[in-house]
């Protein structure tokens, strides 16, 4: 076995390259192996290993730079820089993260959990290097589909117009998570379907090469001919227009091929594209049949590809799915747009009964926002599905196109609190903050799955601006579903448990977590009123002067940042109405990145548990300070 012997980059420089064909065949068994027990990013890690190799063969990392966009594929880096036997701990709790991690490792340079980020990265870092007089290589692997995204064409301009020395490797399988869209997919479409134009291209350099002497007019006639036959053989020259040499396309899993053409790329001059095409899933059939299904694999049996998932009620996201699917039976001005997430936002079975209803737009959150702000200024209901996370993206848009122009948008925000595998980048923390203080923005979030369906007829119904409804990754509560929706008041919160000793308002999946601190307290001779606060914004502000009233003192208990939240959101409002006798305190996510791990184990990172609310309560109240429960 050569990959026992591959601890470092510098372990392959030796190695012929039918024996790095060996150790990519090795590098794949060892990934389906691995992540049959762990789940993880399958199928766009067995897509990029041979261009994993040829790049730690070529350059020198780490003192070169290698980025990778969003790192989805990057567990073969992984590999290949010392982490081969962590991979049991892979995207568990204190283990091995699923993306590049900087403190991780120094060959991990650069570290994302959003696409689109590796050219502007790779850009600054030549930058500097520059400024520094110092001489490493930079190179940049980006996907096809993260190249749709704003921020990489950005990029691509300015590094054209600098003439920077950087290579950006454009991995191109066909696909981001979802198949991708879009006019660029089509133009890579042409590109990697026309041989003819390298061939002519090379054919051409030799013959003006054995021209002895070509100079003045004649050069500029040479060089205005080679451009013409690009245009003559290929529709739109795109990189090269933005100041880029293109090499390509060239297969990336045919080794020989892929080194010789990175290596030819090396020594121009200026930046470089090298357009290398990849199979997504490839080397486990399953995966190369359903690149989409195994993007992000849970644990699967290897001979049969078959996934084991839990049983149990649906997925908020499903019932979300459902939903929508009802409401726009009844209602023909909805349409759902997602960027480039129509399966993990649930979109599928929609896009499949209302084709003309549903729109992907790829990986381009900003123009997702903006559009559904027109599609609701033409009387359309747009459903803005994203995740909490990804919606960050699509910050100034919600501000500036959606909330001051007081537009109907739907945002249906999917992953709103923890999100357990993928970490500290894709934490649904912090959208709370982010938009409760911007005027017209109303936001709910539902305590189970019926009271979701509630909330979308809530907001399909509601004509008063933006709306905002978030829900968590995990299962519904199994609670019955009535089949007609209902709305729910608006801006009303809900008393779940009475109590005249102090009160427990929380939120979403926080709502059991309540209950169960309620039931802890009781013990004590506490009784804990629980509030379902599910109207983040506008709050209930006459339950809220009504508990002022009965002097009981309030813990705050939500899954989201406690900087600007909902607990914050209560502060303020108190300290408006001049109720200084009023006792709040919050627990929520505290001010630090919460990284992977289960969901559980992240809710008890962050004090998001039944015993310590329960604490935090008692030490409101004076007579029970000493007594805490569960201790003697």
């Amino acid at each position: 076995m050569l990959l026992e012997h591959i601890n470092e980059p510098k372990d392959l420089k030796s190695l012929s390259v039918p024996q790095l064909e060996q150790l990519a065949g090795e590098i794949r068994q060892f990934l389906i192996e691995k992540l049959s027990a762990t789940g993880g990013h399958l199928s766009p890690n067995l897509g990029v290993v041979e261009l994993t190799l040829a790049l730690h063969y070529l350059f020198d990392s780490p003192k070169d730079k290698i980025i990778f966009d969003v790192g989805h594929q990057s567990y073969v880096h992984k590999m290949l820089t010392g982490r081969r036997g962590q991979f049991d701990t892979l995207r568990q709790y204190k283990g091995m993260c699923g993306f590049v991690k900087r403190s991780e490792s120094p060959h991990d340079v650069w570290e994302a959990g959003h696409s689109s980020t590796s050219l502007s990265a790779a850009m600054g870092m030549a930058l500097a290097r520059d400024l520094k007089g110092e001489k490493n290589k930079v190179v940049a692997v980006i996907g096809d589909g993260a190249l749709t995204g704003g921020m990489a064409l950005e990029a691509l301009n300015h590094i054209g117009h600098e003439k920077k020395n950087l290579m950006v490797i454009l991995n191109d399988n066909e696909m981001s998570i979802a198949p991708n869209v879009g006019a660029m997919h089509h133009y890579l479409g042409k590109i990697r379907t026309d041989r003819h134009y390298q061939k002519a291209k090379e054919e051409l350099n030799q013959l003006l090469n054995k021209i002895p002497a070509i100079g003045g007019r004649l050069a500029k006639t040479a060089e205005r001919l080679k451009d013409s036959i690009k245009y003559l053989l290929v529709n739109g020259i795109l990189f090269e227009q933005f100041g880029f040499t293109y090499f390509g396309p060239v297969d990336g899993h045919d080794l020989p091929q892929l080194m010789e053409t990175i290596e030819q790329a090396g020594r121009a001059q200026g930046p470089v594209l090298v357009h290398v095409i990849t199979v997504k899933g490839k080397g486990y059939s399953p995966a190369e049949a359903d690149s989409f299904k195994w993007h992000g694999a849970s644990p699967y049996k290897i001979e049969s590809g078959q996934m084991l998932k839990a049983v149990g009620p649906p997925m908020y996201t499903e019932v979300f799915s459902d939903a929508l699917m009802d409401l726009a039976e009844q209602d023909e001005r909805i349409v759902a747009v997602t960027p480039a997430m129509p399966g993990g936002s649930g979109l599928l079975k929609f896009a499949e009964r209302f084709p003309n209803r549903m729109i992907d737009v790829g990986i381009a959150e900003q123009h997702a926002a903006t559009m559904c702000a027109a599609l609701a200024m033409e009387g359309m209901k747009p459903v803005y599905a994203v995740y909490s996370t990804f919606l960050q993206r699509a910050y100034d848009q919600v501000v500036h196109d959606i909330c001051r122009q007081n537009t109907n948008v739907v945002f249906a925000i999917d992953r709103a609190g923890f999100v357990g595998a993928d970490g500290e980048t894709h934490q649904g923390v912090y959208d709370i903050p982010f938009l409760r203080h911007i005027p017209n923005m109303a936001i709910m979030m539902p305590k189970d799955e019926n009271e979701l369906r509630r909330m979308m007829k809530t907001a399909i119904d509601y004509e008063d601006g933006p709306i905002a409804i978030r829900y968590p990754r995990i299962s519904g509560l199994g609670v019955p579903i009535e089949q007609e929706m209902k709305p729910i008041p608006f801006g009303t919160w809900e008393t779940l448990r009475e109590g005249d000793s102090a009160v427990i308002a929380a939120i979403g999946p926080m709502i059991p977590v309540a209950e169960e601190a309620a039931d802890l307290l009781k013990r004590e001779g506490l009784n804990v009123r629980v509030v379902n606060a599910r109207f983040i914004k506008p709050l209930d502000e006459s339950m809220l002067l009504k508990i002022a009233d009965e002097g009981l003192p309030m813990l705050v208990l939500e899954e989201g940042s406690e900087l600007g939240g909902l607990g914050s959101a209560i502060l303020e409002f108190y300290s408006l109405h001049r109720r200084d006798d009023m006792h709040v305190r919050i627990v929520g996510v505290p001010d630090l990145f919460v990284e992977h791990g289960s969901v559980k184990e992240q809710r008890q990172e962050a004090g998001l548990t039944a015993e310590h609310a329960a604490l935090e309560l008692t030490s409101l109240l004076p007579r029970l300070r000493k007594r805490v429960p569960g201790q003697a």
